[in-house]
């Protein structure tokens, strides 16, 4: 069977809840390989822009939670930023521009060390990789992967902080990006030093399409778990659909 949009493959799914420094409870999903493996490393997405309508369902982390456990070993964390919506729930506080979102990245980088989960990579996509750029420069962090990245909020300093870590930063920039195109990103990531630009052709800013997001998977497996890479497109086992329209 060809893994189509509304493909789900098996993974073990639970709820969980993120407290964060300031007293908030954000709600996500962890998912994790089936029938018992181990994972090989985690993703702890950060999605798009809320009062744009981003969120932890948006559809390219939606189908990385859905593929990836099975595909690569690799479990998937996504929550809802303080004051976000999604089809999992709504996370308490509002929306705070990107800075008070410092405590919801601490938050799921916490509880990555908490449960034991190994070799955290940071996936932000859109306003989520300006949350990666500011607060994800963590210890506990191996790298990060930029899905769409239109640096408004994130400046030099930011970028600084992950030239001296040295930790690896893979950027996909859309060709026909809506923020920032592939010449522009690798001119203005020049301060972090150590980054991967790549561009991709024909994409586009929300990366709608099949292809798009195989894309992309494969970006982030070719990185997180190279074992894996390239993941496949068919799928001999058990999986349900998803009820929710596909993009």
């Amino acid at each position: 069977m060809e893994i189509r949009a509304t493909t789900v493959l098996p993974a073990e799914r639970r709820e969980i809840t993120l407290h964060t420094a300031d007293g908030l409870e954000l709600i996500g999903e962890l998912a994790l390989p089936p029938d018992g493996r181990a994972p090989v490393a985690t993703l702890l997405t950060l999605h798009p822009l809320p009062t744009a309508e981003g969120m932890m369902d948006s559809h390219v982390l939606r189908k990385a939670s859905f593929r990836l456990p099975a595909l690569a070993d690799v479990a998937v964390l996504r929550f809802n930023t303080r004051g976000t919506s999604s089809r999992h729930g709504t996370s308490q506080g509002e929306f705070g521009e990107g800075e008070t979102e410092k405590h919801d990245v601490m938050a799921a980088i916490e509880f990555t060390e908490f449960e034991g989960l190994p070799a955290p990579w940071l996936v932000g996509w859109s306003f989520g990789t300006e949350l990666a750029l500011k607060w994800g420069c963590d210890p506990q962090i191996e790298g990060a992967m930029l899905l769409s990245p239109p640096l408004h909020r994130a400046d030099e300093a930011d970028m600084k902080v992950w030239a001296d870590s040295g930790k690896p930063v893979v950027a996909l920039v859309p060709e026909h990006d809506d923020f920032l195109q592939p010449e522009e990103a690798a001119r203005r990531f020049e301060p972090l030093t150590q980054a991967e630009i790549i561009g991709v052709d024909g994409a586009k800013h929300l990366w709608v399409g099949e292809p798009y997001v195989r894309r992309v998977l494969d970006e982030i497996v070719k990185r997180v778990n190279p074992d894996a890479h390239p993941l496949p497109t068919e799928w001999d086992g058990p999986y349900e659909r998803d009820v929710q329209p596909p993009r």
